[in-house]
């Protein structure tokens, strides 16, 4: 298919149930867009999707800003390098996000009918039974809190929005425990990387992009490296 083919506008009724593939849709628009079909995002690129979802950027703007980005790349009479990373695209996604603003994508952004409470709750068994494997205190509080859930999902998934918000929070106390854990050196290691992967692209994005970038980046590094699963229902197995 041809990027002239890609109209994410063309049902706007869907963008709530396609909001569950934003992950995977981004990354094979943008595919699609580079003209290559094995490309691989790095970990930057998948920080920034996250980024944009917490954000609640339409998954519209993002496959419109990803087209404007590499219409005008191809437009450029000079190309000096090929298009590397998603960061390439952000400030054609948040122009993008700004001319659709007028959609409310911060009510009614879970539809309840998306997940199956079967499928919900093999989810947090697989991140339970993960944190049970560590021997910190604070892990397994966090595997208490998840059977809770997974004891009542089919009344928490009544508001999939008040559950994602929940399990949000319980990533962010798993992130903070693991930060704590970390040598100075692997915290020095993952900024260095991150910093790295940023620097063609920081005159392209806001101050606040890059904060909530950075932060992202750098949450999913520390949940990486302390082997810990994510909680969002954006990763469902």
């Amino acid at each position: 298919m041809s990027d002239q083919n890609i109209t994410p506008e063309a049902e706007p009724e869907d963008w709530p149930r396609n909001y569950f593939n934003y992950f995977t849709e981004i990354e094979e628009h943008f595919r699609r867009a580079r003209g290559t079909s094995l490309f691989l995002l790095s970990p930057l690129d998948w920080a920034l999707i996250e980024s944009w979802k917490n954000a609640g950027v339409p998954l519209e703007a993002v496959l419109k800003g990803i087209e404007d980005a590499f219409d005008k790349w191809r437009s450029r009479k000079t190309k000096t390098r090929a298009v590397n990373s998603l960061a390439y695209c952000a400030q054609a996604v948040m122009e993008a996000a700004q001319r659709t603003s007028s959609r409310n994508t911060g009510t009614n952004a879970f539809p309840d009918s998306v997940f199956a409470a079967a499928e919900v709750r093999a989810h947090l068994q697989h991140a339970i039974d993960a944190l049970r494997k560590k021997p910190e205190a604070p892990y397994n509080d966090v595997a208490a809190s998840l059977e809770a859930v997974s004891a009542h999902v089919e009344d928490h998934l009544e508001n999939v929005e008040e559950l994602e918000q929940r399990l949000t929070a319980l990533e962010e106390k798993m992130v903070a425990v693991a930060r704590t854990r970390q040598k100075d050196e692997d915290l020095l290691a993952i900024r260095q990387s991150l910093d790295a992967e940023l620097r063609p692209y920081r005159g392209k994005m806001t101050a606040e992009q890059l904060s909530m970038l950075e932060r992202r980046y750098l949450d999913s590094a520390l949940l990486e490296r302390a082997q810990l699963p994510r909680l969002s229902l954006f990763y469902l197995r």
